[in-house]
């Protein structure tokens, strides 16, 4: 079976299944905010599931979200909280008093996530900066002197008042994997939607290896967008672009007009 065989594949699913429809998503949990992507899984016949492979015939499927949309939540080599025997007095919970910000809207519950979280070669208030080094692994360091907070020498403990302490790592081989497997195969298809929330167009994208990836990291383009926060423990380490930079990645889209032409 070749490539072309099964962008075909696709297509024909898309156009019998989703293209003109808005999700219907009566049947799905209404507090999940993936039910629209659930209900278009469900029409493009892929099995809910954890794995990082390739939803469908070697493609990675995305539906079209508000603003950004995901390449997978990867979670890191190396969180210092955990399992540190440098520092065992520090878990979750004190790295989040420590490095986190309550959430106002969810009662003051502390989180990693938003502010705190610190964007490419730029040392944010909480004296948190993103980096990829020369072997192209990923790291969070902490400088204490970089930390505008006024409350910091409260917060944080004296052992932890250095500069350039790792807080979180992510290997080049560890990403290497998480991207080459799920978009490396054949490439990736978006579905997209109108102004009336209805599927109007699927656009396909290039096969993506990590060195095409990591750039996009020490570009910006792609980011860490954290969701980490206190009672739950899973990372939420999810890795995202905007919508804008998805756009560009495309390379081929068929619209209503396109697909009534095509002999699927």
């Amino acid at each position: 079976m070749t490539v072309l065989e099964d962008k075909k594949k696709i297509l024909k699913l898309f156009k019998n299944n989703v293209l003109g429809k808005a999700p219907d998503t009566e049947s799905f949990n209404q507090r999940h905010d993936g039910k629209d992507g659930h209900w278009l899984e469900a029409q493009m016949g892929i099995a809910r599931n954890g794995d990082n492979a390739p939803d469908l015939f070697g493609f990675e499927m995305k539906n079209q979200t508000t603003s950004k949309t995901s390449f997978g939540d990867w979670s890191a080599d190396y969180y210092i909280f955990k399992k540190n025997p440098i520092y065992p007095s520090l878990n979750k919970e004190t790295f989040l008093k420590i490095f986190g910000k309550p959430n106002m809207q969810k009662g003051g519950r502390l989180s990693w996530s938003g502010e705190p979280i610190p964007k490419i070669n730029n040392w944010n208030n909480f004296g948190c900066i993103l980096l990829v080094d020369d072997s192209n692994n990923i790291l969070i360091q902490y400088s204490y002197s970089k930390d505008l907070r006024q409350n910091k020498s409260f917060l944080v403990p004296i052992e932890l008042q250095q500069e350039n302490l790792i807080l979180v790592s992510w290997s080049a081989s560890r990403m290497k994997n998480f991207v080459e497997r799920k978009f490396n195969q054949n490439g990736w298809f978006k579905c997209l939607k109108d102004s009336s929330g209805s599927y109007c167009s699927i656009v396909f994208g290039e096969p993506m290896t990590f060195l095409n990836w990591i750039e996009l990291v020490k570009q910006g383009i792609v980011f860490f967008d954290s969701g980490m926060y206190a009672g739950n423990s899973r990372p939420y380490s999810m890795w995202r672009a905007s919508n804008i930079e998805w756009t560009k990645l495309g390379c081929e889209e068929f619209n209503s007009t396109k697909l009534s032409t095509m002999d699927l």
